[in-house]
């Protein structure tokens, strides 16, 4: 397949790049263009949090490729250039440096962008937010002098993530958050305790069940965080992680198919010709759930990526894959595999020493395996994502039992 005008990719993150390079994989020979708001060649946006912030990794390390990889492969990348609005009758998209570009078809690989504080303070210096390269940079120099009293507002993944790296760097870290324990809403109380044990560990004070009543500071500066109740945590700094939300503007604008993302098919395909979405702005139809699902994760993007290439480039595409997460905090190291919405209110069964943090846990209904996280036990997620995808029925006491192995399971719920 090829074309004049080709496929465009707008935005330049990992999604749009893997997307790349689906589509030359697949065969595709016509042109090939990126358009990344960001002045910087694709990268990966978990190092932010992870090595990259703590010191350990370099800023060559998150790139998705080597800046050779898209000449090689006739990528073309448009750095540091935003899409304003869609043409749809004309294939065409504007660009804010007054050109149109014309396509054949385009993707929206736009992602998401973090919440920032919606009340008091939020205009203060040394308040945060982390999504870009330049904001982890920001970060790493404000954190790795140490000796900082900062204070996190949410304790989702990003927030718990960043404050191991500052309590690494030696800073006083506290974390606000109005649920009841950490990652509450992703992976429910009892496994959120875990990690409200590890990070309590390690001199983090959580302030859950916790309100924000503002951010307070003087000569313009945040100095602190106003509590309900009136107490202040005083602050050298303040870091919001408070969610993230995908960036449709394009889509609503030009009449595409927008609920909680923009919505496409298992192929990636939106309401509107030739326009395709993927990563996390995308609500992509899942069949195994049988519904949609809009997820923000790295795998989203890494998985999701080349399949829409390969969508895009003519082949038949139907994307299929359990929603993957990892995280290091200190010396706890955690993969994870499944689907939020078969989760809700669901408690986990735990395989393994879940005081000594080495162990599985599994999210089951009607005794199948909807999710899993493998918490300092590696090479079992694989068989985690067998356990959901297989939909098969599981004895549970078996499941929880460390003696017998992952794999005579398996094949036990296969007969």
């Amino acid at each position: 397949m090829s074309s004049e005008h080709g496929i465009v990719i707008v935005g330049g993150g990992l999604a749009g790049a893997r997307a790349a390079e689906g589509a030359r994989a697949a065969g595709y020979d016509g042109p090939v263009r990126i358009v990344a708001a960001e002045d910087a060649m694709p990268y990966i946006r978990p190092p932010l949090s992870k090595e990259f912030l703590n010191g350990t990794g370099t800023r060559e390390s998150v790139d998705v490729h080597p800046a050779e990889w898209y000449d090689e492969h006739r990528v073309e990348v448009l750095r540091g250039i935003r899409a304003t609005s869609l043409d749809l009758p004309s294939h065409r998209v504007r660009l804010d440096d007054g050109r149109d570009l014309g396509y054949d078809r385009l993707l929206l690989a736009t992602g998401s962008a973090p919440r920032h504080w919606p009340g008091a303070g939020a205009e203060l210096e040394g308040v945060h937010v982390l999504r870009t390269i330049g904001d982890s940079i920001a970060l790493r120099d404000l954190l790795s002098p140490g000796g900082r009293r900062i204070v996190l507002i949410g304790s989702g993944w990003i927030g718990l993530e960043v404050a191991a790296a500052a309590r690494g760097y030696g800073n006083e870290v506290t974390v606000v958050a109005p649920e009841a324990v950490p990652l509450q809403a992703a992976i429910g109380p009892t496994a959120g305790e875990v990690f409200a044990r590890l990070h309590r560990e390690h001199g983090v004070d959580l302030r859950m069940s916790t309100k924000v009543d503002g951010i307070v500071g003087d000569g313009g500066r945040a100095t602190g965080v106003a509590l309900e109740g009136g107490e202040v945590v005083p602050a050298d700094a303040v870091i919001v992680g408070i969610g993230a939300v995908p960036l449709t503007a394009l889509a609503e604008e030009a009449g595409i198919l927008v609920d909680n993302g923009v919505v496409t098919d298992a192929a990636f395909r939106t309401s509107a010709d030739e326009i395709y979405a993927v990563g996390d702005v995308a609500s992509v139809y899942q069949p195994f759930l049988g519904s949609h699902l809009r997820t923000e994760h790295w795998a989203t993007a890494e998985n999701q990526g080349p399949a829409a290439g390969r969508s895009m480039a003519g082949e038949a595409v139907e994307y299929d894959e359990p929603p993957y997460f990892y995280t290091d905090q200190y010396d706890l190291g955690m993969e994870y595999s499944g689907y939020g919405p078969l989760m809700a209110g669901v408690e986990p069964v735990f395989r393994g020493d879940v005081p000594g943090r080495e162990f599985i846990a599994f999210w089951l209904a009607d005794d199948r395996v909807v999710a899993g996280m493998n918490v300092n036990v590696w090479d079992v997620n694989e068989q985690v994502q067998e356990f959901i995808r297989s939909r098969a029925r599981v004895d549970v006491e078996r499941l929880v039992d460390p003696e017998v192995p992952l794999d005579v399971l398996l094949q036990e719920a296969r007969v």
